[in-house]
This record gives structure tokens, C-alpha cells and sequence, in this order.
């Protein structure tokens, strides 16, 4: 029996063990390239398929090799280029690239410790590190685009970032990732091209053309900062448009899903759904030890962190990543201030006692800032998102704007967004008038401090 009847049939019975997710992810792009001396050689796309294969699926693919063969093997796996075999149509779309001469020096901005190695894995986001697996095995040609929604902090941009380094790593496709703010920034720059001041104003078109369309694969974070921002829509359906038609993979994320981005047009909403949207949901307990564990195992921390330690933290810190990081940061900062105080759950709860309170109490955003601006000027917060444009409601709107961005330090699309999609620079002007009246005006000075007060 040839190798490749033998694992088709391998396949056949595969398919009837698991479900339909698990067979594409990991078996699906899998063959056999040899077995003898009861050695079986696996061919795979991705080295966390040797990692999942052998330690999830390991005793399945024994137990199937032996009934099909009457023997019993040990199973290696491999990559494709580590047994020096080539796929043609891999090898001419990465000739294509190789050709291709850019005017521009491309950058990915991709952070390289971004991996799927080192992105933690449960219930709450392994749909949604399926797809990304499946999209970084055959960009372009599945789920296509891929959008990703989730709140802040659950690994969103890790999980993009993943599917980007593992491309460029293993082809020569040109990726680029970039913020949505960055988008709008880079496109803001074409207004330049006709100011003689600017002496790289003539190609910038040119150069932002380059930058997003002349590439395999395009990585965008945070579309919905998008909102209010017309013109930059409309360069981006265009973008999206050549992309998708020379079969680039574009992979956006979102703190929504497509459908509830209402400020974006209604051509964009519908392209986002044309390939797969998955959510990130917060991760639950066993989840968040994980991060807890690889966390300290990445950064090498020699302190041992006692179990009941990491349940503590765990068990408080309940909806963003993030937050757990910050926690383990600041118990280790708290044991060497201590002069190196052995860690255990009392130090624990004596160290991070303000954070944790700090990170389940109700925090200070945008809302909070809106609901006590509002109640000082006796307006509603629906007036203050509305389009009303008498004084008594947009000076208190600029106001609660530029405190917005004075406490918060949220971007300018941000608060454009919950002030009822007004585009950033509306916001930019509200901030830079309040910041002016302030210095020149004592009561407005005062005013604002007295709400200042209110909202800490």
C-alpha cells in the first residue's frame, strides 16, 4: 500500500474520531512522507502541530496506523522544509514576491514575540486561534478576510500578530500591520502632497499606495476608530477591494462585532463578514493560571510563586490579560522592596490589595467622565453625544472631550467614537480650545478643576 492510500485511509478514519474543527485545524493539511523501521514520518504545516499532534492526538494516531497496518510505530513530525520537499504553488507565488521591487523600504511593524508559541490557548479563544492557525497555513486562500472581536486585553493583537510572524518567517510574502489610528495618520499625510514645504510631498501618494496595497498580507487593529473618519473609509473600501480581488489576506480586529459598528458604512460592515468573524471572550480560571504560569516561565523569574498564589490572582483578576501581567509585575517589584520577602499568599494579598480593588472597582472612562460632566452642567449624556450645537451643550461637550483626553489619555478617535462618531479632528479642536481657555480664562480654569475633583 502506497503512502499516500495508506494515509488517506488514515484520514478517512480520522475524520469519524473527532469533530470537524479538530480535523482541520490539525490533520487536514498532514501527510505521510515515510514509514519503515517502525518509524512513521508525519509531514506538518507548523511547529505547534508537532507540539498539539504528539501530546493531544499522539495515542489516536498510533491506535489508527496499527489497525491499518497491523504495526506499531513511533511517530515523528515533521516540516516540509525539513525534508527538503517543495510545493509548486507556495514556491510561484513567493518567485512573485521575490520579483517584486518595491519604490519604499517595507516595514511589518510586527513585534516578534507575538507567536502562536507563546499565546496561551482555552475555551474562551480557541476558535479563534483555529482560524488564525488556518489562515497563517495558506494566506489568502481561507477565511478571507478574518475579523476578530473581543474586548481590550484578551489577545486580540497577539493572536493577529501570530499569524503575520509565522507568514513572513516562512515565505517571502510581505506583511504589514498596522493601527487603524495609524491608517488614518498615513492617509491624513496625502493632504501634504501639494505643500511646497514638504520635500517628499510629490511621492506620498505614491509611497501610501506602496505601503497598502502593494503587499500579501495586511494586519489592521482597531477598526472601529474608524468611525467618523468618511474619507478614510471610503480609501480604506478601496484598499480592501484591490487586496481581496489579488487574493491578499486582510485580517482586521475589533472591540465589536461587524454588526454592531454602526458608524462604519454599510459596504465595509458587509465586507468584513465575507470570510470568518470570531470572538475572544475573557478567559476563565484555568485559563488565567495558564497565563499566570507561562508568563513567569517566559520571563525567566527565579521567585517561586506558590499555586495559591496564582489562583489568588487569578481569581481577582477576571477580564483582561493584561491585568494579570501587571499583578505579577507588581508582586515581584512588592517581595525585593521587602528586601526579598518569600512569596506566599499573605505577601500577596498585603501587595496587591489596592490593585486588586483598583482592577474590580468601577474605573474611570469615557462614560464616567461623560455622566459627570453632564451632571455638573444639569444636561443629559445624550445631549452630549447628540448633535445639539447651542452653548449650553457644546461647551460642556468639549469640556467632558478634553478631560477625556487630559485624564484619561484616550486617543483622539477613541473619544470621537463615544461622542457620538464625531471625526478626531472635531476632538483635536475641542481640546486645543479648552486647553487655550484655560490658560486664559480663570473660571473656566476653575470649572474645570472642580470637575476634575468630581471625577476622581
Amino acid at each position: 500500500m502506497s503512502n499516500e492510500l495508506l494515509w488517506n485511509k488514515f484520514l478517512e478514519q480520522v475524520k469519524s474520531s473527532v469533530n470537524s474543527m479538530v480535523y482541520s485545524t490539525w490533520f487536514s493539511k498532514t501527510y505521510l512522507v515515510s514509514i519503515d523501521n517502525n518509524k512513521a514520518t508525519i509531514v506538518v504545516p507548523l511547529d505547534i502541530h508537532k507540539k498539539r499532534l504528539s501530546e493531544s492526538y499522539g495515542e489516536l494516531i498510533t491506535s489508527i496506523l496499527t489497525s491499518l497496518t497491523g504495526n506499531i510505530y513511533d511517530l515523528e513530525f515533521v516540516l516540509e522544509k525539513e525534508v527538503q520537499i517543495k510545493k509548486e504553488t507556495p514556491i510561484i507565488q513567493d518567485n512573485q514576491s521575490i520579483n517584486l521591487t518595491p519604490k519604499f523600504k517595507h516595514e511589518s511593524n510586527l513585534n516578534p514575540k507575538y507567536t502562536f508559541d507563546t499565546f496561551i490557548v482555552g475555551n474562551s479563544n480557541k476558535l479563534a486561534h483555529a482560524a488564525a492557525l488556518a489562515v497563517a497555513e495558506s494566506p489568502g486562500l481561507t477565511y478571507n478576510p478574518l475579523f476578530i472581536y473581543g474586548n481590550s486585553g484578551l489577545g486580540k493583537t497577539h493572536l493577529m500578530q501570530s499569524i503575520g510572524n509565522y507568514i513572513q518567517n516562512n515565505s517571502q510574502k510581505r506583511v504589514l500591520y498596522v493601527t487603524s489610528e495609524q491608517f488614518i495618520s498615513d492617509f491624513s499625510g496625502i493632504a501634504r502632497k501639494d505643500n511646497p514645504n514638504t520635500s517628499e510631498s510629490y511621492n506620498y501618494v505614491d509611497y501610501f499606495k506602496d505601503k497598502y496595497r502593494n503587499i500579501d498580507v495586511l494586519i489592521i487593529d482597531d477598526i472601529q476608530f474608524l468611525a467618523g473618519a468618511t474619507q478614510t473609509q471610503q480609501e480604506f473600501f478601496h484598499t480592501f477591494n484591490t487586496l481581496h480581488q489579488d487574493k491578499k489576506q486582510i485580517i482586521i480586529s475589533s472591540d465589536r462585532s461587524p454588526n454592531d459598528l454602526k458608524l462604519l458604512e454599510d459596504r465595509l460592515r458587509t465586507r468584513f463578514c465575507w470570510g470568518l468573524t470570531v470572538d475572544i471572550y475573557p478567559p476563565d480560571l484555568e485559563l488565567r493560571i495558564n497565563i499566570l504560569k507561562k508568563k513567569i516561565e517566559g520571563n525567566k523569574i527565579d521567585k517561586d510563586i506558590p499555586l495559591d498564589v496564582l489562583e489568588y490572582i487569578a481569581s481577582n483578576m477576571t477580564s483582561d490579560v493584561r491585568q494579570l501581567e501587571g499583578a505579577i509585575n507588581r508582586l515581584l517589584a512588592y517581595s525585593t522592596i521587602m528586601g526579598g520577602a518569600e512569596i506566599n499568599l499573605s505577601l500577596a494579598i498585603d501587595a496587591l490589595k489596592d490593585f486588586i480593588n483598583k482592577g474590580t472597582s468601577e474605573k474611570t472612562n469615557i462614560s464616567k467622565v461623560q455622566k459627570v460632566v453632564a451632571d455638573f452642567f444639569q444636561i443629559s449624556v445624550d445631549d452630549l453625544k447628540g448633535k445639539k450645537r447651542s452653548s449650553s451643550v457644546a461647551f460642556p461637550r468639549q469640556i467632558a472631550m478634553y478631560l477625556s483626553r487630559d485624564v484619561l489619555n484616550e486617543s483622539f478617535q477613541r473619544i470621537g467614537l463615544e461622542f457620538g462618531g464625531r471625526d478626531h479632528s472635531t476632538v483635536m479642536h475641542s481640546c486645543e480650545k479648552i486647553e487655550s481657555d484655560i490658560k486664559s480664562t480663570k473660571s473656566i480654569r476653575e470649572t474645570v478643576d472642580k470637575i476634575k475633583k468630581n471625577i476622581n
